[in-house]
């Protein structure tokens, strides 16, 4: 299936991703592909092995003459995201992904295409197998299960690749190398604050902040929009004007995305209700001036309830929580220095949760430099130690630092405008990337990330650019052919 890929150019490269389209490689299942692979190589000539995890290693020997060249790694992940439109059959697990060529693009008839990241493993496969190529030591990496949990990197093995220089196949734009990515952890805080009971005399609110944007916690943080937790809590602290008890909170779902609501019951006093009430509106109109252009939609309203609840937080426990959440970081902690215009440090309130006095925070902490996560996460059980809680980090994962004076992205940038007329744009991405684990593995490793244009990844209407896979191509082959010089 798939022939006509085969026709396509640069013919190497799709003669290979016919291979992988042909071949089925969701998350979790690409042991098929893997012996495939194997197999190949072995028809080549060439060394192949797996770490414990499966992660998989081709390698060849440099072109006779260029043994002292830096060695190149070249890298990828094997498995693709498994999506299909809901009225069609498909089985990730058996059938092929089938392609057609549409006014330029590469498309898949309904299914996710499988161009991320099957063309960078598809590139790499075409320059093993390209004796033409003028090269010093070659390695292939092929990580497993990216898609799904980064598992592949996360379990890499150290001190097994050779190479001195890893080129990142993976990026998904025209014209641009990224040099950097932000690494972070989960902030987790956790308490059992004491309770009392509410008396006669109190009367309960229920607030609801909604209507917010939220967005990528990650990509999102540096535009200004408003995190429902951070505000909600705002309110809270001017609302203790009127002797509030918090009974219950919940805002937030996901500690990677910026929340959008965020809800708490409160008890006060039944006769500072109607005053709590009309700061409520004037609160309202506040927060509404202040995000004009970028939250227009913020909702923030107060409606009593008719049971009273029978406990709350004692007065000491309720202003200390809310202390301590208004005093939390967040938002942007600081931009980069390296690179203008990218954040470096940030931190998301995620997700926040009071039940019965079990109080539970989950944020996310991201910084271009592990060392400002793990202050940011010693700053948050400073604080919340006062009040008794107790912090822990979760699912720490390493930052690409980036290096914006490196030689091997000052010889990229030469070799685009030579080949390409232009300057590459340089980029940051404040989020995760597998190569941000891989430097944390090989923190000697000099690295860029750059592949054609991709768009619509993760969805059926997933598509790759044809011009811009030519591009790719001779970028690659003119870089590793410019790093074999060096031991001309």
């Amino acid at each position: 299936m798939n022939e006509h890929l085969a026709q396509l150019s640069p013919q190497p490269l799709w003669r290979h991703f016919r291979t992988l389209c042909n071949t089925p490689r969701p998350s979790g299942r690409e042991a098929e592909l893997v012996a495939i692979l194997e197999r190949w190589a072995e028809q080549h000539g060439l060394a192949h092995d797996r770490d414990d995890y499966g992660n998989l290693r081709l390698s060849k020997p440099a072109t006779p003459g260029h043994e002292s060249a830096p060695g190149v790694i070249l890298q990828g992940h094997l498995d693709m995201v498994a999506q299909a439109n809901a009225d069609h059959p498909h089985d990730f697990t058996r059938d092929p992904i089938d392609t057609y060529v549409d006014d330029g693009w590469l498309r898949a008839r309904h299914t996710t295409l499988g161009a991320d990241n099957g063309l960078g493993v598809a590139a790499a496969l075409a320059i093993l197998e390209d004796d033409t190529l003028v090269h010093g030591p070659l390695e292939a990496l092929f990580t497993l299960e990216e898609e799904s949990s980064m598992g592949g990197a996360l379990q890499l093995a150290e001190q097994w690749l050779q190479g001195s220089v890893l080129l990142n196949l993976d990026s998904e734009d025209r014209g641009e190398v990224f040099i950097g990515c932000a690494g972070g952890a989960d902030i987790v805080v956790e308490a059992q604050l004491p309770t009392a009971e509410s008396g006669v005399d109190e009367v309960a609110l229920e607030l609801a902040l909604t209507g917010l944007v939220g967005g990528h916690s990650g990509i999102d943080i540096h535009r200004g929009r408003g995190n429902a937790n951070r505000l909600l809590v705002r309110v809270l602290r001017a609302l203790e004007a009127y002797d509030i008890r918090l009974v219950s909170y919940r805002g937030g779902t996901l500690r990677n995305a910026i929340p959008r609501e965020a809800f708490a019951t409160v008890v006060l006093p039944a006769d500072e209700v109607a005053a709590a009430e009309s700061r409520v509106q004037a609160l309202e109109q506040q927060l509404r001036t202040e995000l004009a252009g970028v939250d227009d939609g913020l909702s923030l309203v107060a409606v009593r309830v008719a049971e009273r609840p029978a406990q709350a937080l004692n007065a000491h426990a309720s202003s200390m929580l809310l202390a301590a959440l208004n005093a939390a970081p967040y938002g942007v902690e600081r931009m980069s220095s390296a690179v203008p215009g990218v954040v470096e440090t940030s931190n998301n309130l995620g997700v926040v949760n009071l039940d019965e006095g079990r109080f539970h925070l989950c944020a996310l902490v991201r910084s271009l430099r592990d060392s400002a996560v793990e202050d940011l996460a010693d700053r948050f059980r400073g604080l919340f130690d006062l009040i008794g809680a107790r912090t822990r980090v979760e699912n720490d994962y390493p930052g690409w630092t980036p290096a914006p004076d490196s030689a091997l992205l000052a010889r990229f940038e030469r070799l685009h405008r030579q080949l390409v007329g232009r300057e590459p744009a340089v980029k940051v991405i404040h989020a995760g990337l597998e190569c941000g684990i891989l430097a944390g593995k090989y923190p000697n490793l000099e690295m860029i990330s750059f592949g054609p244009s991709i768009r619509g990844a993760h969805s059926p209407d997933e598509r790759v650019e044809l011009d811009s896979v030519v591009e790719f191509w001779g970028l690659l082959r003119a870089l590793i052919e410019d790093l074999a010089a060096d031991s001309a």
